[in-house]
């Protein structure tokens, strides 16, 4: 079964550019063997088989494969952090900054930055660079539509400013859209920009193997300006911050105090 699975991932690495391998296996395996038994497969030959000339199948893998769930400040009390102790340190000087929202997933995390970034800026000098590596969750994310479920932390005063109510759901103001540019990007193999102020990257890495994270920490450190901030998930502390140039900020904010 492990050989079935190896030669799965090199067939899909080819096929797609994706590296399954740097996933970490069990989670991954037991996630694709669930999907392709629903589909009535018996193995990751014969699934991969049928991938390879149905091309729903293969967009149907690519959606189950990446991790899609996300809901406005989520968190709440590290997005606070963010707003009160980081934010006036990082804004300081500065007229804007540059931010970037990593595996965005539907939107809310780049949109949540939006409206904390309002507090600072005016919404015309912000600018996020939000980035998935799934491309039905990017399309998701430009419409702006989502359910009540997704904004329960929302603070009222940026509910009732920057949401009206549609039905069973919300639309999100198009000035905070307009502040989001959404792009295709893979983590694990695509460049990251550079000179980078402030980057979000939450409840991701938690999936990957501790190689592909060691590999990650160094870029995002590669990607930020001096005094930049790397914020991660409340399951992705950094215990060894040091070794990327980082100092810790707060618990789950690291500060790019040297280059690497």
């Amino acid at each position: 079964m492990i050989d079935e699975y190896d030669a799965f991932v090199e067939k899909i690495k080819i096929k797609t550019g994706i590296d399954l391998s740097l996933y970490k296996q069990s989670q991954m395996q037991r996630r694709l063997t669930s999907l392709y038994e629903k589909k009535g497969f018996s193995s990751f030959f014969e699934y991969y088989r049928a991938m390879n000339s149905n091309n729903e199948l293969l967009e149907e893998f690519l959606d189950r494969m990446t991790i899609n769930v996300s809901e406005f400040y989520r968190n709440y009390q590290r997005w606070d952090i963010l707003e009160k102790k980081i934010l006036p340190t990082l804004v300081k000087g500065k007229t804007d900054l540059k931010v970037w929202s990593a595996a965005c997933s539907t939107g809310e995390e780049p949109y949540t930055l939006a409206m904390v970034l309002s507090t600072f800026f005016p919404l015309s000098r912000i600018s996020i660079l939000a980035t998935d590596l799934d491309e039905k969750v990017i399309e998701k994310a430009k419409i702006g539509f989502y359910d009540e479920r997704s904004l329960q932390e929302v603070p009222v005063s940026m509910k009732n400013k920057y949401f009206q109510q549609r039905g069973t759901g919300y639309l999100l103001d198009e000035k905070i859209k307009k502040t989001v540019v959404f792009q295709k990007h893979n983590l694990l193999s695509d460049s990251f920009p550079k000179n980078v102020d402030l980057i979000v990257c939450r409840n991701v890495l938690i999936y990957f193997t501790d190689e592909a994270k060691h590999a990650l920490y160094e870029k995002f450190s590669r990607a930020l300006a001096p005094g930049g901030i790397l914020f991660v998930g409340s399951t992705e502390q950094v215990f060894t911050p040091q070794k990327y140039g980082f100092e810790t900020a707060d618990t789950f904010f690291y500060r790019k105090v040297k280059t690497i």
